[in-house]
């Protein structure tokens, strides 16, 4: 498989465990480079894995935890100092269907100036709470972008342009643990990135399984919560841009 020079693949991971690995192969063997971003875990899962680094699998290894957005920036700077342009971010877990990361970077080469979203579809298995509470979430990113097109605003999976995404996130101290996801999709249709809708599978792995989770209801809820308040404030301060954007 030919390395891409322009996109690449991030995956930012905090003491996934056994699962990892398998994480990681699977997004190598659908795409090249594919870049790990070991985020101060503790918990020895990526130690192998940096042993077998290559020319197409790089291990950036963070000392502390900065969490999911802070990972991922790091792993953004480092890839726009290399000259990459786009990244496609997928969680460590194992949720996110690697077969499908040649359809997304095509999708993101066809129209390199939007956002590639995973929309996700839902097995069984999947949580009701966290199936049912991501409407709410949904809901309000889709208010506050005055409904510009955003599938879905939880979904990790998907393709950034990585000039658009660092100027978003390097002179603001949000977006950096459990709130990333959501306020990336919403700052970027500010900033006019249109988004794509690819739809997605989604698997939730059990315990047996090796399925982590760094999850917590009423911390991660508090801090949704509390970041769309800052977004909503924001976006009624926008609103005149926001509707001539959407007139346009």
């Amino acid at each position: 498989m030919k390395p891409s020079a322009t996109h690449v693949v991030l995956i930012p991971s905090y003491n996934t465990g056994r699962i990892l690995a398998a994480t990681v192969a699977a997004a190598r063997a659908a795409w090249v480079p594919v870049w790990l971003v070991v985020d101060g875990s503790d918990d020895g899962s990526a130690d192998a894995l940096a042993a077998d680094a290559t020319e197409g699998f790089r291990v950036i290894t963070l000392a502390r935890n900065s969490g999911k957005g802070g990972a991922v920036l790091a792993g953004l700077v480092e890839a726009e100092r290399q000259g990459f342009t786009h990244a496609l971010v997928m969680d460590a877990d194992g949720q996110h269907p690697a077969d499908q990361i040649a359809e997304f970077m095509a999708a993101s080469m066809a129209e390199p100036n939007a956002l590639v979203l995973g929309v996700p579809v839902f097995g069984p298995e999947a949580p009701a709470l966290r199936v049912g509470g991501r409407r709410i979430s949904n809901w309000w990113a889709n208010l506050e972008t005055l409904w510009s097109g955003i599938g879905d605003s939880l979904f990790g999976f998907r393709v950034y342009p990585i000039a658009d995404l660092v100027a978003v996130m390097r002179w603001q101290p949000w977006m950096r643990r459990f709130d990333f996801d959501p306020e990336a999709v919403v700052r970027l249709a500010w900033r006019g990135v249109t988004p794509i809708n690819v739809p997605a599978p989604v698997r939730y792995f059990r315990p047996e399984e090796g399925g982590v989770s760094h999850f917590n209801y009423l911390r991660d809820n508090v801090l949704l919560t509390w970041m769309h308040a800052r977004l909503f404030a924001e976006s009624l301060l926008r609103m005149p841009w926001l509707l001539m954007q959407r007139l346009r």
